[in-house]
Formats: C-alpha cells, sequence, structure tokens
C-alpha cells in the first residue's frame, strides 16, 4: 500500500511538533490517536525532527526529541528564542503557510502555533478568518465537523455520494477511520458496506451526510492516509503526450515514464474507470495519443458525449 507523500509528512510533521511542545509529554499513543498516525509512522517522522536545525548545526541549535516509557518530549532550539526580523511579505507568508498547518486535522486552533499567527497577523493589520482564509477543499458546511465527530465515537454515517469516476451517485453506509488533507482536498477513508472494502472518498463529493447510532469497532492500526491506491488488476492504459499535456504526470499517479522527442512523454497510468478516462481524453483532446489500453476510448467517449447533445 501506498504511503502518504514527503509533503503530507512535512504538513502532519509540522503540526504535531507544537502540539506536543504545548502539551509537554503526551503519550505516543495520544499522539497517535489525535492525528490518525500509527505509531511506527510517528516515530520514523519524529526522528526526522532531531536533524531540524540552522548552521552551525551545534545541539543549541538543533530541536530536541525524548521518547521515555511511552510518552514524548519536545523541546525546541535555542535558536527559536531570538526574535526575527520580518519584511511584511515574509510575514504574510507565514500567517498563510502556518493557518494551512492548522487546517491539517489534530492541530489545536487554540494552541500556540495559532495564537503566535494570531499576533503576527495584527502587527500586519490582518484577521485570520476575514482578510486571510486558508481553506483545504471545498466542503459543504457541517460535513468535516460531523465526520471527524463520527471517525472519534466510532459511528457509522450514511453518506449520498458523487462516484467521479463512474458518474454516478450512489447511497452507502460507512464506519469512518480518518479524516485526512492531501492535494488541497480533503478525503474519508472507512470500511464501505456497499463495496465491501475499505474505500477512499473525496469530502466535497458527499452531498448528504448522516451520522447513525450504530457504532463499530475501529482498526487497531489504521491505513497510512492516501489519495490513490490501484489495485493489481486495475487496467493500465498508455498514453503519449504532447508538451502541453505534460501536466497529467504531475497531476496523476504514473507508473511508468519514458522521454520522447519532440518533448513529448509517454506515461503508463492506472485507469480504473471508463467515465474518468473518458473525461481525461477529451480534455486532452488532440495533445494525447492512445498508444496501448484503450485504443478507440477517445473516440467512443466523443461520439458518447455528441449523442447526448443531438438527443436534446
Amino acid at each position: 500500500m501506498a504511503r502518504p507523500s514527503a509533503g503530507d509528512r512535512l504538513r502532519r510533521l509540522l503540526a504535531i511538533v507544537p502540539w506536543v511542545v504545548a502539551a509537554d509529554g503526551p503519550t505516543v499513543e495520544e499522539v497517535c490517536r489525535r492525528f490518525n498516525v500509527a505509531e511506527d509512522d510517528l516515530l520514523a517522522d519524529l526522528e526526522m525532527v532531531f536533524c531540524c536545525g540552522v548552521h552551525p548545526f551545534t545541539p543549541d541549535s538543533l530541536m530536541d526529541v525524548v521518547i521515555d516509557e511511552g510518552r514524548v518530549w519536545i523541546r525546541y532550539a535555542e535558536y527559536f528564542d531570538r526574535p526575527f526580523r520580518l519584511s511584511p511579505d515574509e510575514g504574510l507568508a507565514l500567517v498563510a503557510a502556518g493557518a494551512a498547518i492548522l487546517a491539517v486535522p489534530g492541530a489545536d486552533p487554540e494552541g500556540a502555533l495559532a495564537r503566535g499567527l494570531r499576533k503576527v497577523a495584527g502587527v500586519l493589520g490582518v484577521e485570520l478568518g476575514e482578510d486571510l482564509d486558508v481553506r483545504l477543499g471545498a466542503v459543504p458546511e457541517g460535513v468535516l465537523a460531523s465526520l471527524r465527530d463520527a471517525v472519534e465515537q466510532a459511528r457509522q454515517v450514511e453518506i449520498d455520494y458523487y462516484v467521479y469516476g463512474r458518474d454516478e451517485r450512489t447511497r452507502r453506509v460507512v464506519e469512518p477511520h480518518s479524516v485526512f488533507t492531501a492535494e488541497g482536498e480533503w478525503y474519508l477513508t472507512g470500511f464501505c458496506h456497499l463495496a465491501g472494502a475499505e474505500r477512499r472518498f473525496r469530502v466535497d463529493r458527499i452531498a448528504e451526510l448522516a451520522v447513525l447510532d450504530k457504532t463499530f469497532v475501529p482498526p487497531r492500526k489504521p491505513s497510512a492516509p492516501q489519495v490513490f491506491d490501484p489495485r493489481p488488476d486495475d487496467p493500465r492504459v498508455v498514453l503519449d503526450l504532447a508538451p502541453r499535456a505534460r501536466w497529467v504526470a504531475e497531476q496523476y499517479p504514473i507508473e511508468h515514464a519514458e522521454e520522447r522527442s519532440g518533448g513529448r512523454l509517454r506515461v503508463t497510468l492506472v485507469a480504473g474507470e471508463r467515465a474518468w478516462l473518458d473525461r481525461l481524453l477529451l480534455r486532452l483532446g488532440p495533445h494525447a495519443r492512445v498508444v496501448d489500453g484503450a485504443p478507440a476510448a477517445a473516440a467512443e467517449a466523443a461520439t458518447r458525449v455528441l449523442a447526448r447533445y443531438s438527443a436534446r
């Protein structure tokens, strides 16, 4: 199973550090539960904190982590006690980045980071949530809070969900395991009764949500949060991308990439749902050519779209 990206791990760690410092010795189990991270992954992330500091990387300029008898302490380096002189642009960038960290699940909205950001914002003459509002994904009002409560209380939820890959709406009961953000969007992971397996859901595609009274037993070790986990039997498609379409390799997970002449790029990617592939090919138009996997997909998708317009 794929692991979180380096960017996702960094954002999570930036939220964990100030919370652990403020909590002054929380248990490892408490940190794992609050930030929905497995113990092995947490310990691996904390090992990186030892390397955080500034030149000349002497003990007083490095952060310190102590893990003893199931508890964890983090101490800032002496360097952080020195006042910073920031330009207005640097200050605004700092506030915006900090606001994004506060949006990570488990971050304390009233903790040291939040208080510090409000002070910097006050000096700049801006106010968090009004002049500066950093949001991760467009989520219906109340849905995110209800999902977090359901995860915390181990209560099942019923959702009306739009399946983008198949272009259909479904109603399903889900045992929510975690809520996380990745690539600017909010996601829910949990056991789906309709699919009979664990699934991921884009929270902004949930049209209706009902938290049920029925509870469930949470997994002892939750799966690592991830946006996409292809199955071995999912179909693959090979595309030749023109220079204007090379963004596909950055936006979607690909299994292989090969440079071609003229700045073209040949990529292999998973196309688990035909409707998703149809949309992608129609979006790319003449800037992509199907080499293998679904040679008639683009023409068939265009024919279906034209048929819909003709029927009106």
